[in-house]
């Protein structure tokens, strides 16, 4: 993910993913692009962005059109078992906010 995600007009909502890596990759980085594009397949989904810092804390905030179509992608077999994976394998921490986008604002300079 390169840029900043290109959403509608809110109300939308996003899902905040915040989380700290374990050492290595062990697969990690090529099911990070697979989620990224089978949730651009999802009915509702918006955008993503994505950052990790040096130390291996990172945030994801993925955008959807509604609370359903979150709750949707959360149920979606390979992404449980991308879940699942990050609980045993890749994350020493993590935890999920989701959100109702009301107001943004942008600005290019």
């Amino acid at each position: 993910m390169n840029s900043i995600a290109k959403t509608p007009q809110p109300p939308y909502y996003a899902a905040i993913f915040t989380s700290e890596r374990t050492e290595g990759d062990g697969g990690y980085g090529k099911m990070g692009d697979k989620m990224e594009e089978l949730a651009a397949e999802q009915p509702g989904f918006l955008g993503v962005e994505s950052v990790r810092d040096q130390n291996g804390v990172g945030i994801t905030v993925s955008y959807w059109e509604s609370l359903e179509a979150i709750k949707d992608w959360k149920h979606n077999e390979m992404h449980k078992a991308a879940q699942e994976k990050g609980k045993a394998e890749w994350y020493k921490t993590f935890g999920l906010r989701v959100s109702k986008v009301e107001r943004d604002y942008f600005f290019t300079i």
